[in-house]
């Protein structure tokens, strides 16, 4: 199985401007993907997808492969990233280098380690993705979560919870993070999606995990890393 790592960064960021190649604990965020993406050493090429020609420099300085600039269309804040991942494909395709799955290698995840991408691959098997998730504590829970209807009164956000009568009966609630998403090209290019129908959880402790998306978030990024360095 050929895997693509890719390496989303895009230029613009409103609460943290140029935070993909802002130095975290010496590093940029970009820098931090690409090698914990090469330490691995089990993905067939790992690229970047930038629009940023600042962020193409400094990849560039390090070795990151940067094969195009991302089209202005694949570069706002809101196109989606299954067509930033769609994109990336074609291109290579159309250069004859094709694959069968694609890893997406977000780098405000800076808590990912090479342990974490062998372990998605491990569980991808014959499924058609991997998500990395946390679990949402039990306050969280949105089987305990109500919302005011289109009437006025109070309704289930999950309607199947108006049946479920023992707090102890609700299911454990899961949310999406960043660390991990692996899904098969087929899954990526048929489905438009990164999940598929078979999309096996890659459950982390709260502690492996860390979205950078304010100055709170990478402050406590620099603090978890520098006790790991510690």
């Amino acid at each position: 199985m050929r895997i693509l790592g890719l390496i989303p960064a895009r230029g613009g960021s409103r609460a943290l401007p140029d935070k993909n190649i802002m130095l975290l604990a010496g590093k940029s965020l970009v820098q931090r993907t690409y090698e914990c993406a090469s330490a691995f050493g089990g993905l067939d090429r790992i690229i970047l997808s930038t629009d940023s020609e600042a962020i193409i420099t400094h990849a560039r300085e390090f070795g990151l492969e940067v094969p195009f600039v991302r089209p202005p269309e694949f570069a706002s804040d809101e196109s989606p990233m299954i067509d930033v991942a769609i994109h990336a494909l074609e291109f290579l395709a159309k250069q004859g280098d094709e694959f069968d799955a694609l890893l997406l290698l977000q780098p405000t995840s800076p808590l990912r380690t090479p342990a974490h991408i062998a372990r998605a691959i491990e569980l991808l098997g014959d499924n058609d993705a991997v998500c990395s998730v946390v679990e949402v504590p039990k306050e969280a829970n949105p089987y305990r979560l109500v919302k005011v209807a289109e009437n006025g009164f109070l309704d289930f956000v999950c309607p199947e919870a108006r049946h479920i009568a023992c707090r102890q009966d609700e299911p454990q609630a899961y949310r999406r993070e960043g660390t991990i998403f692996l899904a098969r090209v087929d899954t990526i290019q048929k489905d438009h999606s990164f999940y598929g129908n078979t999309c096996v959880p890659f459950v982390l402790e709260p502690d492996e995990t860390l979205n950078i998306d304010t100055e709170g978030d990478w402050q406590e990024a620099e603090r978890r890393l520098a006790c790991q360095n510690g």
